[in-house]
């Protein structure tokens, strides 16, 4: 029975009885595909993430504010990498929070564009995304590839290849992006021009991954929403607990990224600008980066260009070059040439 017919069901008994019936929430945070408006279906790929857990119960809330525009998950396939044991323990888990929230089970990725009208790539593994958006590209969907979009620079720059051969939009962003104080300074409310900045994240390493694509790329994206786009090298120190890369931008600023293995570990940074030095941070959740996504599946306007996303990962391949040749100093022009 959907939703629908079980709410008139107890309706219907509270009138003939005089009960005063409690109807089960589920009844109505469950999204009947059929009674989601037409565009606004969301499927999921890949439940091996806390993010898909994440964006499906914002989406899927029956409060959910007009900012997210009636959109709903309703369908998701959940495998997601083969071998990362600490992404292949959670599918289990996560399908069960989905199913709960009346999101469809499917078997394949063929299945799910059947049934719905927009994704969200989230298998957390970036070595499957090349393959997985080349499906979607294929289905003419706009898709929010989330982070790494790739595992290789080699793979970030095909997705983006396709995706424009295709004519379908596409992006990818890490929600650190989307902090308030993060905004303000890259917009200049805070601190005026940004002269250089710092900033950390953890930077655990999972050896099918370059060393920051799998988890540093937050710290970094966060350098880049503040600096812009524009770096031209960097050089890289890597010890055991730490990194500490040192970009330099074209007009000479300078950039830093530290990733975090050890000790207390978080998100955020320092901006220094012509009108005064802030702090970048607290972080404040996944709820900015979704209403992002939201507008992008309306507009299909990317609100992160391929350029820059493409440079963030030439960012992070120039600085494992420069970790392979000791902390030589690695221009990102040089690997983009190799792909």
């Amino acid at each position: 029975m959907d939703q629908t017919h079980n709410r008139r069901k107890f309706l219907s008994l509270a009138a003939t009885t005089g009960l005063t019936l409690s109807l089960p929430r589920t009844l109505f945070s469950m999204p009947n595909p059929a009674l989601v408006a037409e565009g606004k279906r969301v499927g999921i790929i890949g439940l091996d993430t806390s993010h898909s857990t994440a964006f499906t119960k914002e989406l899927n809330s029956p409060t959910a504010g007009p900012e997210l525009d009636g959109y709903r998950v309703v369908a998701a396939y959940p495998k997601g990498s083969n071998d990362i044991e600490s992404s292949t323990s959670r599918v289990a888990g996560y399908t069960e929070e989905v199913k709960k929230l009346g999101v469809e089970i499917v078997n394949s990725i063929e299945d799910l564009l059947a049934k719905v009208d927009v994704v969200l790539l989230e298998t957390n593994d970036g070595r499957l995304h090349r393959e997985q958006a080349l499906k979607v590209f294929k289905a003419g969907k706009r898709v929010f590839i989330d982070k790494p979009i790739a595992a290789s620079l080699a793979d970030v720059k095909a997705i983006f290849d396709a995706a424009k051969k295709a004519n379908v939009p596409t992006f990818s962003a890490s929600s650190l992006r989307y902090m308030t104080s993060a905004q303000d300074i890259a917009q200049g409310k805070t601190v005026g021009k940004v002269l250089g900045a710092d900033a950390f994240s953890p930077s655990p390493i999972e050896k099918t991954h370059p060393d920051l694509f799998w988890y540093g790329i937050h710290g970094v994206e966060t350098l880049f929403t503040v600096m812009g786009p524009g770096c031209k090298q960097v050089s890289r120190t890597h010890t055991k607990d730490t990194d500490v890369v040192v970009g330099i931008w074209n007009d000479d600023r300078v950039g830093t990224f530290r990733g975090i293995r050890a000790g207390k570990t978080g998100y955020g940074g320092t901006a220094y600008g012509e009108k005064g030095i802030a702090p970048i941070g607290p972080y404040e959740g996944y709820k900015a980066l979704l209403v992002q996504i939201v507008e992008f599946f309306k507009t299909g306007k990317p609100p992160v260009s391929p350029e820059e996303t493409l440079e963030i990962f030439a960012f992070m391949e120039a600085a494992e070059e420069s970790k392979r040749k000791g902390g030589a100093t690695v221009t990102l022009e040089s690997v983009l040439k190799k792909v």
